[in-house]
C-alpha cells in the first residue's frame, strides 16, 4: 500500500507543532504591551503547554489500547487547528479575559503536540521503508525547518504590519494544521501494533534498565535543545547586546536552521546513531561554554546557532535508540520516550531561568559583574548557560554507553 499522503500529513502535523511551539514565545512582548500580562503570567502560558503534553503523554504511555489509534493521528492537527483559533479569537470575543482565552487555546494546542510526539512518529516508523532511522530524522527535520518558518514569517509579519495584528497572524498560521487535516482525509493509517507488540506490557518494559536508560537519553537531549532554542533570544540580547529583531532572526531563527541541517544531512548519509549521539552532545557543551565565555558578540550568537547543529540528533536519535531497543514497544515506548522529551524541555529552562534571577539579585553578583564590566543580569545569564552546559555535559557519558552497547551488538 502506498502511504505517501501519510507521510506528507505527518510532516504538514510536525511543522504545525513547531508552529505552535514557538507561536508563544513570539509574542511574549506583544501580549505584555498589549494586555499588561506580567512575564510571570507569560512564562506560566509555557509550562502549561508542556505539562499539557506531558500529561498526554503519560496518558498513552499506559492507556493507549484503550483510544482509536488511527482516529487520534487524524484528529491531532485538528486540535491544533481549534487551539490556535481560540487563542487567537478569545481575546477579541471577551476583552476582558484576555488572558483566560490564551490559556484554554494553549491547552488545546498542547494536547494535540503531545497526540503528536506519541503518534507520529510511531506512524512514520510503521510506514515501510529500507532506512526507517533516516525516515525518523527527516520527520524532525521538518519540525527544525517549521522552527525557522514560524521564527521569521512571524517576526517579519510583525514588523510590518504592528503587534496589534497578531490575531491575523495566528489565524493564517492556523491554515497549516487545516492542510494537515485536509491530507489525511481518506487516508489509511498504518497498523501501529500487531498482535505480538500488544503482547507485551508496559509492566514488563518498565521494569527493564534499558528502557529509564533511553528516557534519561531523551531527557537530556530535550534539555540541551530547549534550554538554548528558548534562552537564545533573550541571551544574545540581554547578556550579549544583539538587537532582539536581529537575535530572533539570526540566533533563534539560525538555531533552527541549524537544527534542521543536521537532521536533513542524517536522514541523507547518517548511521551509526550512537556515535552520533555522543559526539553531538560533546559539540553542544562545547557550545554552550563558548557561548557563555565569549567576548565577542558574533563569536557568541554563532555558538548559540551552532549549537543548534550539535543538539540536532539528541531527541530524535534518542527515539530511533528506544524504538530499536524495544522493537515490540509500539506506542508505549514511543510515549515514554515523549515524556522523557517534554520533561527535559520543561526543566531545562526553568532551570536556567532561576539560576538567571537568583544570581543578578545576589549581592556578590553586583560586585563581580562590576568587575567584569557587566550588568548583574548579563552575568546571572552568562552563568545560566553555563549550567545549561550541565545538559549536554552529562549527556555524554549516557551517549557513550548506549555507543559502546551499539559497537558490542554488531560485533555479536
Amino acid at each position: 500500500m502506498n502511504y505517501s499522503r501519510v507521510k506528507y500529513a505527518c510532516y504538514v502535523t510536525n511543522i504545525s507543532q513547531a508552529l505552535v511551539c514557538n507561536l508563544s514565545p513570539i509574542l511574549f512582548i506583544t501580549f505584555h504591551n498589549l494586555y499588561n500580562i506580567s512575564y510571570s503570567l507569560l512564562g506560566l502560558l509555557v509550562l502549561i503547554g508542556f505539562f499539557t503534553q506531558l500529561t498526554i503523554d503519560l496518558i498513552f504511555s499506559f492507556f493507549s489500547d484503550k483510544f482509536n489509534i488511527p482516529l487520534s493521528v487524524k484528529l491531532t492537527p485538528m486540535l491544533t487547528f481549534v487551539g490556535l483559533v481560540v487563542y487567537a479569537v478569545f481575546p477579541y470575543l471577551f476583552a476582558d479575559h484576555v488572558y483566560l482565552g490564551l490559556v484554554i487555546g494553549t491547552v488545546i494546542f498542547s494536547a494535540s503536540g503531545g497526540l503528536a510526539e506519541v503518534l507520529i512518529s510511531p506512524t512514520i516508523a510503521a510506514i515501510p521503508s529500507d532506512n526507517p532511522d533516516r525516515e525518523m530524522s527527516k520527520l524532525h527535520s521538518i519540525y527544525a525547518w517549521g522552527v525557522v518558518l514560524v521564527v521569521v514569517l512571524g517576526t517579519l509579519f510583525l514588523l510590518w504590519r504592528g503587534s496589534s495584528s497578531w490575531q491575523i497572524m495566528s489565524l493564517l498560521f492556523a491554515l497549516v494544521p487545516l492542510f494537515a487535516c485536509f491530507l489525511f482525509l481518506g487516508t489509511k493509517i498504518p497498523v501501529l501494533e500487531d498482535e505480538e507488540k500488544e503482547a507485551v506490557s508496559p509492566l514488563s518494559l518498565v521494569k527493564d534498565k534499558g528502557l529509564w536508560l533511553c528516557v534519561l537519553a531523551i531527557f537530556l537531549g530535550g534539555a540541551s535543545e530547549c534550554t538554548m532554542a528558548q534562552w537564545c533570544s533573550g541571551y544574545l540580547e540581554q547578556a550579549v547586546g544583539i538587537p532582539k529583531v536581529l537575535g530572533d532572526i539570526f540566533g533563534v531563527a539560525l538555531f533552527g536552521f541549524m537544527l534542521g541541517l543536521g537532521r536533513t544531512l542524517y536522514a541523507k548519509i547518517g548511521k551509526n546513531i550512537g556515535r552520533v549521539l555522543f559526539f553531538g552532545a560533546v559539540g553542544a557543551a562545547l557550545c554552550y561554554l563558548l557561548a557563555a565565555i565569549s567576548p565577542f558578540p558574533v563569536l557568541g550568537l554563532f555558538a548559540c546557532a551552532f549549537t543548534g547543529f550539535c543538539v540536532s540528533m539528541l531527541w530524535p536519535g534518542s527515539l530511533i535508540v528506544g524504538s530499536d531497543r524495544f522493537p515490540q514497544g509500539g506506542v508505549f515506548i514511543f510515549a515514554m520516550m515523549a515524556a522523557g522529551g517534554d520533561l527535559g524541555a520543561s526543566v531545562g529552562p526553568q532551570i536556567i531561568g532561576i539560576v538567571t534571577d537568583s544570581v543578578a539579585a545576589a549581592p556578590w553578583a553586583a560586585e563581580l559583574a562590576a568587575s567584569l564590566s557587566l550588568a548583574p543580569e548579563q552575568l546571572g545569564m552568562k552563568i545560566g548557560m553555563l549550567i545549561g552546559m550541565l545538559f549536554p555535559l552529562l549527556a555524554i557519558f549516557i551517549y557513550l554507553r548506549i555507543w559502546r552497547g551499539s559497537r558490542k551488538k554488531q560485533s555479536e
